[in-house]
């Protein structure tokens, strides 16, 4: 039986749109976890997934390819190459947790460009100016009418995740944003 990961098609496979000031790009496919843990885990964790989770909000860290994205007190989103196994790497620390692998269950889209910020408050509530959002900066927040977890990559790249039967949706409400982003 072929490996599940070479049967992996994205819900996005041939998406490309946006305008002169941003333009979007399904993002690669990744490795995806959500990740719960107590504080004094943190140590044990870190050490394990190879990148030091961060402790604040809106907060995110990066190490051995993985960004671990702080979504709450005791709750971290996490994003690795794919075939990166999170739940095998977090079961070595030895402390209690909980990993849930949600590779499949997401999907990103990355906005680049000079209209990237525009193009994503489009639909997002959220405060997203340099002061309110840097670089390295997360949320789990609403784009239009879906849950989203919002990362900012780069001055001008920002990685929407979404579930991916909201893909189609995301993906056209982000078109949208970048149309309007050009003028």
């Amino acid at each position: 039986m072929a490996e599940l990961s070479s049967m992996r098609r994205s819900a996005l496979d041939g998406f490309h749109g946006g305008s002169s000031a941003a333009r979007l790009t399904p993002a690669p496919n990744a490795a995806r976890a959500s990740l719960r843990a107590h504080p004094d885990a943190l140590a044990a964790l870190s050490s394990a997934l190879g990148v030091a989770l961060p402790t604040r909000p809106k907060t995110s860290a990066t190490g051995a390819g993985i960004i671990a994205m702080w979504l709450g007190p005791d709750e971290w989103f996490l994003i690795g190459p794919e075939g990166t196994d999170f739940v095998a790497l977090a079961a070595t620390s030895g402390v209690f947790h909980s990993a849930v692998d949600v590779s499949h269950r997401n999907i990103g889209i990355l906005v680049e460009g000079p209209g990237a910020r525009v193009t994503v408050n489009s639909a997002c509530p959220h405060e997203l100016t340099e002061a309110s959002f840097p670089v390295g900066a997360c949320t789990r927040t609403v784009f239009g009418k879906m849950e989203v977890v919002l990362y900012r990559e780069s001055e001008d790249t920002w990685r929407v995740e979404c579930w991916r039967s909201f893909a189609d949706y995301c993906f056209g409400m982000l078109a949208e944003g970048a149309h309007d982003a050009a003028f």
